[in-house]
């Protein structure tokens, strides 16, 4: 069960996202990658917590499925 709970609360963000990254984005309240297409990545660099390494893995994990940030030309 605690390992179904860790796997909704990651939800597809990437595998790799540091500590930090992943528990600013979880106070944000976002979980999942889709909700990152409703932010600006500046908007996202201000949290706490996401440098831009952390950037950079959700920028290319937006891209592999076709997404982008909310102020990401397409």
């Amino acid at each position: 069960m605690a390992d179904e709970q860790h796997d909704q609360a990651a939800g597809d963000l990437p595998a790799d996202l540091a500590s930090p990254a992943r528990r600013a984005l979880a106070a944000a309240g976002y979980t999942r990658l889709e909700q990152l297409t409703q932010i600006s990545e500046a908007e996202l660099g201000r949290l706490h917590g996401m440098g831009p390494k952390a950037l950079d893995q959700l920028r290319r994990a937006l891209a592999a499925s076709g997404r982008t940030f909310a102020d990401a030309e397409r």
